[in-house]
């Protein structure tokens, strides 16, 4: 930012691009997230392990049908509170209930979405149902 106020003739410091940043990047921020379609409601969860400062963690993310990323979760386990923590963020955030939750095979979904009343919603599949999570995995 500094080099193309530069550019146009103004003269600022990185002190003021960084104090201005934190005032303005929240409004920022705000808009472009207003302006961004809704996600639908075909939802797809998965799970995948990275390693943050050399110990085994859990990445879970849920993506909707069009590759929309709707939320990330890092958890030290793989189990039923982890997806359960996971479900309910997604329908607090979202403001809206899934049509379909295409998942991998892992029981812990199934425990949690039982335990949210929204089973009846749930598409255990294997890998090619849930493709479109393990493809956003790929980025990470």
């Amino acid at each position: 930012v500094e080099e193309l106020l530069a550019q146009r003739g103004i003269e600022a410091s990185r002190e003021a691009v960084r104090c201005r940043g934190n005032t303005f990047g929240p409004q920022i921020a705000a808009n472009i997230r207003r302006r961004r379609d809704r996600p639908t409601g075909r939802w797809h969860l998965d799970e995948v392990v990275v390693k943050i400062k050399g110990r085994r963690m859990w990445l879970w993310r849920a993506v909707d049908d069009e590759g929309e990323v709707l939320d990330v979760l890092v958890q030290r386990r793989r189990n039923t509170a982890a997806a359960y923590k996971l479900m309910r963020r997604l329908l607090k955030h979202n403001g809206l209930h899934p049509e379909t939750i295409t998942t991998d095979k892992l029981a812990s979904y199934r425990s949690a979405l039982r335990k949210l009343g929204i089973l009846k919603v749930h598409r255990p599949g294997g890998m090619r149902e849930n493709n479109r999570a393990e493809n956003s995995h790929l980025p990470t």
